[in-house]
């Protein structure tokens, strides 16, 4: 998500900064993830993602001289080819979209490799944040 969108000019206007969190562990201490949402939920599910729009916009208003998170977004899922199972198959991905107080998630199902997967995952969640604005 941050290679897309910073990628275009004077993005650095508008974007202040985004988290890698691939493992359980980086998204607990990273963007504060509870261990019960992992264990009940799994990484990948809407639950996960809200939590983890939801710590990245917290964590980007407590930066010392900054303060100027406004919205945030979350992707999480299976991009494959290996790594699926019959609930969470290969091409599952859960997004997660903060603003203020409101939270919104949403789970889509692509086709294709693992490139495909994750560029589909890019544009559906800046078209989630388009619709929110």
């Amino acid at each position: 998500m941050a290679q897309a969108v910073t990628s275009v000019a004077g993005s650095s206007d508008w974007f202040e900064r985004g988290y890698v969190t691939y493992s359980n562990a980086a998204k607990r201490e990273e963007l504060g993830v509870r261990t019960a949402t992992l264990a009940r939920h799994g990484a990948v599910s809407e639950q996960t993602a809200r939590a983890m729009a939801r710590g990245a916009l917290q964590r980007s208003r407590k930066a010392p001289g900054h303060g100027r998170g406004s919205i945030a977004l979350s992707v999480t899922g299976v991009a494959g080819p290996g790594g699926g199972s019959p609930g969470k198959p290969v091409g599952m991905v859960c997004f997660g979209w903060a603003q203020g107080r409101r939270l919104r998630s949403e789970t889509k199902r692509f086709k294709g490799g693992r490139n495909s997967v994750r560029r589909q995952s890019v544009m559906h969640a800046l078209r989630g944040i388009l619709k929110w604005l």
